[in-house]
């Protein structure tokens, strides 16, 4: 079954993630610098990196194996939503429904 539509809400999903994962560490650095603490937004960041890149792999994974793609953004999209909350909303709000769809999707039979 051809499942672009995962794979582009999963790949975009994806792409806003690193940049409120980057958003998110560069508010912690700057917090760090300007009080000396902040570690905890920075290592927050770091972790909706890796679901960042639990995304992209996810909306890869979507064409050839639905179901843990859509598992794994799943996975992302809640992840994302919890450790940078306000900077992963918009990435949670593709990566959820895309997730979803890869899970609840059937394919459909050919009848010749």
């Amino acid at each position: 079954m051809n499942r672009t539509t995962e794979f582009v809400l999963g790949l975009i999903g994806g792409i806003f993630s690193f940049g409120g994962a980057f958003f998110a560490m560069f508010f912690g650095a700057f917090d760090k610098a300007a009080t000396g603490t902040g570690g905890s937004i920075s290592s927050l960041g770091i972790a909706a990196f890796v679901f960042a890149i639990l995304a992209i792999l996810g909306s890869i994974l979507v064409k050839f194996k639905a179901k843990i793609g859509g598992v794994l953004m799943l996975i992302s999209g809640v992840g994302i939503l919890i450790s940078i909350s306000l900077f992963g909303v918009l990435p949670a709000l593709l990566l959820i429904p895309a997730g979803l769809m890869g899970l609840l999707r059937k394919e459909s039979k050919k009848t010749v």
